[in-house]
């Protein structure tokens, strides 16, 4: 099987010019980034074709070569790809599990500690020449952590993570998933609502579908505590940023922890980037180096399963 394979948006993963592609194909096709116009023209004769977060629409599949058989996933979600375009066109495609869980749990943990002890708020201080917490004594909340709920929305292999982490931190554990789980290990498994009601800090790993998108939103919002915080390191829009931006101005939740944003990078204009009670990264959670190269293993070891004629971690059966 001919192994012809062209890389569309290699920056996403390799910005610091520290991942080494060789491994995964002896004809490699590497490109730091593709448009929508250049697409097409890029996959002429490819085989097999690898994206990161990249947009590919049924429009487009619709129109690939007939020597496109695989897409590669260089992640976890692929709610990028149309999958059922996908498969009419009988290519298959893959995607990366597991490779980031443990870093972006750890991206979890370090959202709740930091906003426990209102970081965010000191380093502000701190840029802006201000040294009152050093002179005036402590002029933010400082709360502990253990003996506070932690809800967990999704108990995949990143929510079990966390699980542990917090369990290690001595915090009380609620979890709301899909199939309903007897309790086990101090681990309470509840429905949404009770969650909402009752956590402290609520951290999100489920995937985007169509009935998680805006999970959190004005009404599930007014569930939580007023001392409660949001914490997404999953995908932006499992939040509603319009309602939650009102809430964290209105004080009807404490603050939000946000590696993840409904549009990324968020505009220029957006109140996240401004409000005191937020915490916002740029989707740090996969990127550590060592995350991005086991990354680029597991690629190295999805393409060869396909060649060989045993694909893994298929998402479009």
């Amino acid at each position: 099987m001919n192994n012809k394979c062209v890389l569309l948006n290699a920056k996403k993963m390799n910005f610091d010019g520290k991942l080494d592609f060789s491994i995964l194909s002896s004809d490699l096709t590497v490109y730091d980034d593709t448009t929508p116009q250049q697409l097409l023209e890029r996959i002429q004769n490819a085989n097999i074709i690898i994206t990161k977060e990249m947009e590919v629409s049924g429009e487009m599949i619709r129109q690939f070569p007939d020597s496109v058989k695989l897409i590669c996933e260089a992640g976890t979600g692929y709610n990028n790809i149309d999958l059922d375009a996908a498969k009419k066109k009988k290519i298959t495609v893959c995607n990366i599990p597991s490779y980031s869980s443990k870093r972006v749990a750890h991206t979890a943990i370090m959202m709740i500690l930091n906003l426990s002890s209102t970081i965010q708020t000191q380093m502000k201080m701190l840029g802006n020449g201000n040294h009152d917490n050093f002179t005036h004594n402590l002029q933010v909340p400082h709360v502990e952590v253990n003996g506070k709920t932690l809800g967990v929305v999704g108990a995949g292999h990143i929510g079990k993570n966390v699980i542990k982490i917090a369990q290690a931190l001595d915090m009380d554990i609620m979890v709301y998933t899909r199939t309903p789980r007897e309790d086990h290990d101090g681990i309470h498994y509840v429905s949404f609502d009770t969650l909402l009601k009752n956590s402290d800090y609520i951290s999100l790993h489920c995937p985007l579908t169509s009935s998680t998108k805006h999970m959190i939103n004005k009404d599930t919002l007014s569930l939580m505590k007023p001392t409660a915080f949001i914490i997404n390191t999953s995908r932006g829009a499992l939040i509603d940023e319009k309602a939650l931006v009102e809430a964290l101005k209105n004080h009807t939740i404490a603050g939000a922890g946000l590696d993840v944003q409904e549009e990324e990078p968020p505009k220029e204009d957006s109140p996240l980037y401004q409000l005191d009670n937020v915490i916002l990264t740029p989707h740090i959670g996969w990127k550590g180096l060592e995350t991005r190269q086991r990354l680029v293993s597991i690629l190295a070891n999805n393409i060869k399963a396909y060649l060989e004629g045993s694909p893994i971690n298929v998402v479009s059966k």
